[in-house]
Parts: structure tokens; C-alpha cells; sequence
């Protein structure tokens, strides 16, 4: 009985080291999550107004040859899947992966049985799933949050641009976590090349007229790829801001369930040390007994 009691006493303080350790992360993540929130929710409307303002651009600039928004048969494709480097994020990191290769059977699956599908990860979760399942994948950009600033976005967004321009590829493609709040992420795709042209609305006759300063063709080759490093870099604060609310909240719930397994084992403890305690009292009445006759 004694080797039971010692045996859940064990339990109950790697229990409470543990639950030490989620809470403390939890807290680490909730500070993390305040500022790359107010950083994706300061940047979000400036992005989404660029891309907006792109999109038209390009459905109304007909004439104009934009090799950027030139749509043409996709024969190779690249796909850049942002999750996170460390785990105990819930689902977040799975959820992400799922998404990507849910993208490929869908989409690209004739392209990907030609080995034409090839992934840039960022975020050493995802490369690890996906080059474990036998994707094509790049590891060059995996580090790239390490240390989140637009200049090394930048990079990874020109590389792209560049590649689509020499037609390396003929679609590019984010996949990606939007953040919403703390305890809930969209996981999303979102087309980055070639760039997306508005859809007509129905029994709506769009006319846009744009005045250029300075020349159109300048302006358009100076604005565009601006815009794309923008896109880019929103994508990557969404993530950010995604991954944070997700551990907070994952840790939260392990803090939740440590009290609930607590419960369990003060209450298991103390049924056993009664039990101890009756066995022995039981022993004493009888040895008492014994003595007396």
C-alpha cells in the first residue's frame, strides 16, 4: 500500500512540474500574440487595399502586356506553405499541411505525379511533414522566422517573381494560417502569381479609368512588385499572429486538463491513504483482541 501511495505522489508532482511549464508558456505566447497582433492588424488594411487597388489595375489595363498577371497553362507549380518551427501548437502546424496537400490532390495532382509541384516551406514543421511524405520541397527559406522582417520576405518574394517571369513556374500559391483571434486561425490558399484579376459582377458594368503619373508602363513595373513583397509579408504576420494565439490557447487547455488529472490523483491519493490507515487500524483492534484472550 505504501509503494501505491508513494507511486501517486510521484504523479501528482510531475503533474504539477508540467502544469508549471504550460503555464508558463502560455504566458510567453499571450505577450508574443499582443504584439503580432497589433503588427498584423496594423498592416492588414494597407495590404489588402494594395492588392485591391493591384487587381484592378491589372483587369482594367487590357492593353498593357503584364507578364505578372499572364495567365497560361500550368504545368509547374510552386507553393509556398508557412506554418511554424516549434511545435505544441495544437493542430495548428497539421491543420496547415493538410491544407497543402489537400491543395495538390485537388489542383495540381497531374502536376505533382510529374514531380512538378514544389514547395517552399517556411517554418520547419511544415518542411519536415511534407519532405517526410515525400514532397518536393526547399528548405532554403525554412529559417526565415526566425527572424521576421520584411527585407527577408523581400527575398523570398523576388525569387518568386523572378521565377514566374522566366516561367519556372505558371502558378504560385500561399498557403497559409489568417489570423482571427486568439483561439481561432482560417486556414486559407491564396493565389500570389500570376496576379489575380477582379471577377465581373453580375448586372454590374465596371468601367475604371485610371490616371497615370508618372507614364503607365512605369508606374505599373515600378508598383507591382511592391505590392507582391507586401502580400507576401501580410501572409507571414498572419501566420505569426496565428501560431501565437494558437500555443497560447493549446496551453491553456493543458493547463485546464492538469487541474482535471490533479483532481483525479488528490482523489485517488486519498482513497488509498484511508484505506492504509484503516488496514492498519484494523490490524491494531486485532492484535489488541488477540492479546486480551
Amino acid at each position: 500500500m505504501s509503494g501505491q501511495l508513494k507511486e501517486v505522489r510521484n504523479r501528482i508532482e510531475s503533474v504539477k512540474s508540467t502544469q508549471q511549464i504550460t503555464k508558463a508558456m502560455k504566458m510567453v505566447s499571450a505577450a508574443k500574440l499582443r504584439r503580432a497582433q497589433d503588427a498584423i492588424m496594423q498592416m492588414r488594411p494597407y495590404a489588402q487595399k494594395l492588392q485591391e487597388m493591384l487587381s484592378n489595375i491589372v483587369s482594367a489595363e487590357n492593353e498593357l502586356s503584364i507578364k505578372l498577371a499572364e495567365e497560361r497553362p500550368v504545368n509547374n507549380v510552386l507553393l509556398i506553405v508557412i506554418t511554424s518551427d516549434r511545435g505544441l501548437a495544437g493542430a495548428y502546424n497539421a491543420n496547415i499541411t493538410k491544407l497543402a496537400q489537400s491543395v495538390i490532390a485537388e489542383k495540381y495532382a497531374a502536376q505533382h505525379a510529374a514531380g512538378k509541384v514544389t514547395i517552399w516551406n517556411v517554418g520547419k514543421k511544415g518542411w519536415e511533414s511534407l519532405t517526410k511524405n515525400r514532397y518536393k520541397t526547399s528548405d532554403r527559406y525554412k529559417d526565415l522566422l526566425h527572424d521576421i522582417s520584411f527585407n527577408h520576405v523581400q527575398e523570398m518574394a523576388k525569387e518568386a517573381v523572378i521565377a514566374f517571369e522566366k516561367g519556372e513556374f505558371d502558378m504560385v500559391e500561399i498557403v497559409y494560417s489568417r489570423f482571427k483571434n486568439a483561439a481561432t486561425q482560417i486556414f486559407t490558399t491564396e493565389q500570389f502569381l500570376p496576379i489575380p484579376k477582379v471577377q465581373p459582377q453580375e448586372g454590374k458594368n465596371k468601367n475604371i479609368d485610371f490616371i497615370f503619373e508618372p507614364q503607365k508602363e512605369q508606374l505599373i513595373t515600378e508598383l507591382m512588385p511592391k505590392i507582391l513583397n507586401t502580400q507576401l509579408f501580410k501572409a507571414v504576420l498572419d501566420a505569426n499572429a496565428s501560431e501565437q494565439g494558437a500555443r497560447m490557447t493549446a496551453m491553456d487547455k493543458a493547463s485546464d486538463n492538469a487541474n482535471e488529472i490533479l483532481r483525479s490523483l488528490k482523489i485517488a491519493y486519498n482513497r488509498a491513504r484511508q484505506a492504509a490507515i484503516t488496514t492498519e487500524l484494523t490490524e491494531i483492534v486485532s492484535g489488541a483482541a488477540a492479546l486480551q484472550e
